[in-house]
């Protein structure tokens, strides 16, 4: 995952509550790659994060409406 790519997953996993720091794996090179680290352990997750995103932005609904309560 490169610079480019972390908004729309640090929003999506805020969307969905997913747990995780965004960090760039070489903090001089901002705009290179980039990673999630668990917050507990500080063990590398981004494969993990990143294949839950993208399972849960296929559940979301294609069409129909929204009735809030």
């Amino acid at each position: 995952m490169d610079a480019r790519d972390v908004k729309a997953l640090h929003d999506s996993m805020r969307k969905y509550g997913i747990p995780g720091t965004l960090e760039p794996v070489d903090p001089a090179r901002r705009a290179g790659a980039w990673r999630v680290v668990d917050p507990d352990d500080g063990r590398d997750v981004t494969g993990d994060v990143v294949a839950r995103v993208a399972a849960l932005d296929r559940h979301r609904p294609t069409r129909g409406f929204v009735i809030p309560r």
